[in-house]
């Protein structure tokens, strides 16, 4: 008796802690973690004279009390982490997953007397099926995210399953349009990899396309009637949605102001510009927002992000950008020092580069905590719950990412950091070889020369190219047919496919497909003509590409333009340019890694 109320005295000043794990939750009286464990066995109809309801009581007092102590011990790492040295950290983190195991491993001790209570309520004709509970205990120790393949949840008690509904619960999963456990893994590990050392200020949802979360991002931030800035340079899809939906006057009566600059000093001059045209609506209550795509597509451009971000939050517009192309690789817009640079929505389709298999087609949105999501009732920076992507349109949408296309994009992120260092290589060395070509026109800002090069060296990682971008023969002035033949002739080295951000090298004709979505006028403003080809570098030998795409042209393009092939760059020379990217390449990214003595500190 003594021990116990010495236990009882050091956890009932944390009591509060502890009655969250209460069934009565949300309706209990007790003060004290010995009323909260006669509450438990009164809810459940147990006698607490009972063998069993004393050894039941003696284990909710002890869960009751790590309750709390857990609590305590998350309030002190979160006072010391930043302070602690490496050593220190790495033993916290040991110590809390052993702690990890030591909980699982009650849980699975329960397993035999759980299912042993179950089987004995049947009715001994086998119809009674399997209870699967404490059977998926076992998964946490998996050394990947579980698949977890439900439409439901078990749920606990009726308060705890009424907090999950309102959002107060997070482990109290209810369905699987809604949160999933694969679905949560992807998740927190594209904050992790985008946002970085501000990842805790950030959440994310996953979708089934990158196309339903741009529809997500742009209907939770849309009012009808507001006025939209768009980059020029979208994917064609994109331009669809804004203008047969979100534009049409019986829809959402969005009024699209299309940017064609890069730099913040036009974005400046364009949205002053764009204030005054539309100045009739925003005084009666429209609001202005900013939709960019950087790098952008078919072209790859890049636009100067953190200044445009800056100037539109001095006008108290929110900024989304999709940046699907650069992965958290080339470009991380979360991670700028200033807030006020940073954009308010980062949106991927991970069915690109961040997966990388071409298997699966999915996408993401990420924003900060109070935008994303809040509990029922809640508000937070001016955001009430009710205006969170989360109850908005996550909640009532269902374009749900389910948990085996999750388990797709987790694993193909474990290699973006290299099959994106390979695409480099490839963009740098083709787009030289072609460019060296007087016939051949190369838009890509991996050249030095390329009027958005500078822009692209001041914000992407080491000063890397977007791995898109386009070519055309214009100045070779094809026939029409010839062009067909020679553009037909580039498979299988270069695959005719649609979709981008895979292992193999694509190749389309965007006013023919990708961007054909839009009119003429708009695709002649967008740089898009029938000739341009969009080329999505893959990791394939870039060597072999070169040497089909000059064998395509010997046999097509030579006949009617004589002369055409001489002007391709040497074997040589070839070999040369791939030997000197390759190594410069190699050495901007593996000269960034820290140091030794930086690692060994935890710097």
């Amino acid at each position: 008796m003594q021990s116990e109320n010495k236990f009882q005295n050091s956890t009932d000043v944390d009591v509060t802690h502890a009655k969250v794990l209460s069934p009565k939750r949300n309706t209990t009286q007790a003060e004290t973690t010995q009323a909260l464990v006669e509450e438990q066995l009164s809810h459940f109809g147990i006698n607490a004279e009972s063998d069993y309801g004393r050894a039941l009581a003696n284990t909710a007092h002890h869960l009751y009390g790590a309750q709390a102590s857990v609590r305590q011990l998350w309030d002190i790492t979160s006072n010391t982490l930043q302070g602690l040295d490496k050593e220190d950290r790495l033993a916290y983190f040991n110590a809390k997953k052993f702690l990890s195991f030591q909980i699982a491993k009650i849980l699975d001790t329960l397993q035999n007397p759980f299912r042993a209570t179950y089987q004995s309520l049947s009715s001994g004709n086998g119809s009674q099926g399997h209870y699967p509970l404490f059977d998926n205990v076992t998964a946490l120790f998996s050394a990947t995210p579980v698949v977890v393949r439900t439409a439901t949840y078990v749920y606990a008690c009726t308060e705890w399953v009424d907090d999950a509904f309102q959002g107060k619960e997070f482990t109290h999963q209810i369905y699987s349009r809604l949160l999933n456990p694969t679905n949560i893994s992807l998740a927190n590990a594209i904050v992790d990899m985008e946002a970085g050392p501000y990842a805790a200020e950030y959440l994310a949802w996953n979708f089934n396309s990158g196309m339903a979360a741009i529809d997500a991002c742009l209907s939770n931030v849309l009012s009808h009637g507001d006025v939209l800035i768009v980059s020029r340079n979208v994917y064609g899809g994109v331009y669809q949605l804004l203008h047969d939906y979100f534009a049409r006057s019986n829809r959402m009566d969005i009024r699209i102001a299309w940017f064609d600059g890069y730099d913040a000093q036009s974005f400046a001059e364009f949205m002053q510009q764009t204030k005054t045209e539309h100045a009739s609506r925003l005084n009666n209550g429209a609001k202005m927002h900013v939709y960019l795509e950087s790098p952008c597509n078919p072209h790859g451009y890049v636009l100067d992000v953190p200044g445009i971000c800056e100037l539109a939050h001095a006008q108290d517009a929110l900024v989304m950008l999709d940046s699907t192309l650069a992965t958290p690789l080339l470009h991380q817009p979360l991670q700028h020092k200033n807030k006020a640079a940073r954009p308010d929505y980062v949106i991927h389709s991970y069915t690109k580069d961040l997966c990388g298999s071409g298997a699966t087609t999915a996408g993401v949105v990420i924003g900060e905590g109070h935008r994303m999501f809040q509990p029922k009732g809640s508000s937070a920076n001016g955001v009430d719950w009710s205006q969170t992507m989360f109850w908005d349109v996550y909640y009532i949408k269902g374009a749900f990412l389910d948990s085996e296309k999750a388990f797709d994009v987790l694993n193909g992120m474990k290699t973006l950091e290299q099959r994106m260092m390979t695409k480099v290589i490839n963009t740098q060395v083709f787009t030289a070889f072609l460019n060296a070509h007087d016939q051949i026109r190369v838009n890509c800002h991996a050249l030095p020369e390329h009027s958005n090069a500078g822009l692209r060296e001041k914000q992407h990682t080491h000063g890397w190219p977007c791995t898109l971008f386009t070519v055309d023969m214009a100045p070779a002035n094809l026939p029409r047919d010839v062009f067909v033949r020679f553009f037909d002739a580039l498979e299988p080295a270069f695959s005719h496919q649609v979709s981008i951000g895979q292992n193999n090298t694509i190749i389309l004709c965007p006013a023919l497909t990708s961007h054909s979505e839009l009119s003429s006028d708009e695709q002649k403003k967008a740089g898009i003509e029938l000739t341009t080809m969009r080329i999505a570098m893959g990791t394939d030998n870039v060597k072999q590409l070169i040497a089909h795409f000059m064998l395509a042209a010997k046999h097509f393009i030579e006949p009617h333009v004589p002369g055409f092939c001489e002007k391709f760059m040497a074997n040589a020379d070839i070999d040369n340019l791939y030997l000197s990217v390759s190594e410069r390449v190699s050495s901007q990214h593996f000269g960034s890694k820290a140091s030794m003595d930086s690692l060994m500190k935890g710097a």
